[in-house]
């Protein structure tokens, strides 16, 4: 962002250039509007690279939310496990309770 805010800077200080030397230095006409062509492209190109950022910034705010449900997704499905093998441990416990209560009957 620094580089475009550089880069912006730059650009206004162009275009006030061009406009002093249109204002103020008797030119020859071609020499004008040669002047007034660079200066629309400059500006062409300004808007471009606004438009782009915007939609940078855009894309960008886009997929960190994305990022951020993900890794909420994953969390639940994290905490989805843990409980799942919580579960599995605990009947698994008990059904070695059992097995063990069904042993000492057996003897």
């Amino acid at each position: 962002m620094n580089n475009l805010e550089e880069k912006e800077k730059n650009l206004y200080k162009l275009i006030d250039k061009l406009n002093a030397l249109t204002s103020t230095y008797s030119q020859s006409t071609y020499q004008t509007d040669n002047i007034l062509s660079e200066k629309s492209k400059i500006l062409k190109q300004k808007q471009e690279i606004e438009k782009k950022n915007q939609e940078l910034i855009r894309e960008h705010k886009y997929l960190k939310n994305k990022i951020e449900k993900l890794k909420k997704d994953l969390k639940k499905k994290i905490n989805l496990e843990n409980e799942f093998n919580q579960e599995i441990e605990e009947i698994s416990q008990e059904t070695q309770n059992l097995y063990e209560e069904v042993d000492k009957w057996r003897t």
